[in-house]
């Protein structure tokens, strides 16, 4: 397995565990979708990495993206494999929220 991908899945593990860490649970917004604080894990608040920051991206282009990490036409190390993971409705739901959200 390349470093990249051991990278990834170790992020995206990093993502979930806080995603459910009793004392993280009780700071996020009741109007957060189900799912969007595991994409803190890898996705940061600022611009700079690899992976691009969420906040205030346009929701067609997160909804776009994220369609096409779960069919497959998009390449992927880990996000075909996490897009999977949710339906339709629930990633147009992400993407509102996050469009929604002002970058820091």
């Amino acid at each position: 397995m390349g470093a990249l991908r051991v990278a990834a899945t170790a992020c995206v593990a990093a993502g979930l565990a806080l995603a459910w860490t009793p004392a993280r649970a009780q700071s996020v917004p009741q109007s957060m979708p189900v799912g969007a604080l595991a994409c803190g894990g890898c996705h940061p608040a600022v611009s700079g990495g690899l992976v691009p920051p969420l906040a205030g991206m346009p929701a067609d282009g997160v909804t776009e993206a994220m369609l096409a990490f779960r069919s497959g036409a998009r390449p992927a190390t880990v996000m075909d494999r996490i897009a999977k993971g949710f339906s339709e409705d629930e990633i147009r739901a992400l993407a509102a929220w996050f469009a929604r959200e002002k970058p820091p």
